[in-house]
């Protein structure tokens, strides 16, 4: 999970404010298109973990192996972000919707691991504590004056940091390295939400300056790949919020 877009805007300019009809709808666009993929994400985590039958094609009951749906559903989420990275200007925005839509679901799908594995108390204590640090740092990002554009790169390389140290992690199965890895991760999104709230902040106020409108190809895809950008923050908080605070079953 610790994937954060980069490749779909590039942009110098800060912009203090913002108050122009295009760039607010492009910002509420972006934030409903991330609630979309949550309430998706949800409710396919949900009836996955609610029917054993279903459970049953993720991972075999008596052996505990992971059955052929179950890796598509663990590894296939990352294909589709890098899909969407790579091919954001080749795919049209139905295209791009449906797969955003598609990674959403699988994602949800994979979740349902979670679900039992955790106290339902626990991951709602753990839901509720991901939307208020988010909250809080996207109105941070919303509003500071300060540039935050320059911390993009370290921010980056702590992601990466981040995916090589789960790598290593997977051989030498160390809690304490697990739970370090997991003070990190919070401390890491937490920052790249306010970065990436900024960043879209910007992105709406070009969209402003250039004349485009929410009815533009472009624009609603830079939509989608917004939602993405912060789906993924929001959702690497929860998870290593879980893994610190989660009580198992």
């Amino acid at each position: 999970m610790d994937n954060n877009n980069q490749n779909w805007s590039q942009q110098s300019v800060f912009v203090e404010d913002i108050t122009g009809k295009v760039a607010k709808k492009f910002f509420a666009n972006v934030f409903l298109w991330m609630f979309v993929a949550l309430t998706l994400s949800s409710l396919a985590a949900y009836y996955m973990a609610s029917t054993p039958e279903m459970m049953s094609y993720l991972i075999n009951q008596e052996t505990g192996k992971m059955g052929m749906l179950g890796w598509v559903a663990m590894l296939a989420p990352l294909g589709l972000v890098l899909l969407m990275s790579a091919g954001m200007s080749r795919l049209s925005f139905g295209a791009l919707l449906g797969v955003f839509v598609l990674y959403a679901v699988l994602t949800g799908v994979s979740l349902s691991f979670i679900l039992l594995a955790y106290t339902s108390s626990s991951i709602m204590s753990c839901f509720i504590g991901a939307a208020g640090i988010f909250g809080i740092m996207a109105v941070m990002g919303y509003t500071t004056n300060i540039d935050l554009s320059k911390f993009g790169p370290i921010l980056m390389i702590g992601v990466v940091g981040l995916v090589i140290a789960s790598v290593v992690n997977m051989f030498i199965q160390s809690e304490n390295f697990s739970l370090f890895m997991a003070f990190i991760g919070i401390a890491i999104f937490t920052a790249l939400t306010a970065y990436d709230v900024q960043k879209l902040k910007r992105i709406g106020a070009g969209l402003e300056e250039s004349g485009a409108t929410m009815q533009d190809t472009d624009s609603k895809k830079l939509a989608i790949m917004g939602a993405l950008s912060l789906y993924l923050d929001f959702l690497n908080i929860f998870l290593y919020l879980l893994r610190i605070f989660g009580d198992r079953r």
